[in-house]
């Protein structure tokens, strides 16, 4: 009788990580437009930080790929444990993002400027939408992929922070 682990799933997340890229995506353009309509350097530091959204969801998605690779020549594990260094990598891009938006939030106190708010707030809970579908198509896999859980966690997270 064989003897299974049932710690591992390996369900296909393509089709949710597509869809989150894609919308989110759609959601920069959205931002930016609207920014520069609002004169809202908020939205535009909002498109940034959704850009490293978009950019945090392709290297999770390219390192669940890349750990279905298997073992070979000096490579003798396979890949997988590319998927722990890309986690870092998300880590740090969105450090970066948290950086360049403190830093034009500097900016504004010192320089501020009128934004048109209704345009802003309709932008702000169309993103928590986005946040929360986005989310909500990786929280079952969460449990078992660090990557998918980082997704998870920083659309989550994004959902929670706009409210």
């Amino acid at each position: 009788m064989g003897h299974g682990h049932g710690h591992t799933q390996h369900n296909n997340y393509n089709k949710a990580f597509a869809i989150g890229i894609g919308l989110n995506l759609i959601f920069v353009g959205v931002e930016v437009f609207y920014g520069l309509l609002a004169n809202s350097s908020a939205l535009l530091a909002d498109a940034g930080h959704n850009a490293s959204d978009v950019l945090a969801l392709v290297f999770a998605w390219f390192a669940i790929w890349l750990a279905t690779k298997k073992p070979k020549g000096r490579y003798s594990y396979g890949y997988k444990k590319s998927t722990i260094l890309i986690s870092v990598l998300n880590a740090l891009l969105l450090f970066a993002a948290v950086l360049v938006i403190a830093w034009d939030a500097i900016g504004k106190f010192k320089n501020p400027e009128p934004v048109a708010g209704n345009q802003i707030m309709i932008v702000a809970a169309i993103g928590v939408v986005i946040n929360t579908i986005t989310a909500l198509m990786f929280v079952k896999g969460q449990k078992y992929d660090l990557n998918i859980k980082g997704a998870f966690l920083h659309m989550a997270a994004d959902a929670a922070v706009s409210l």
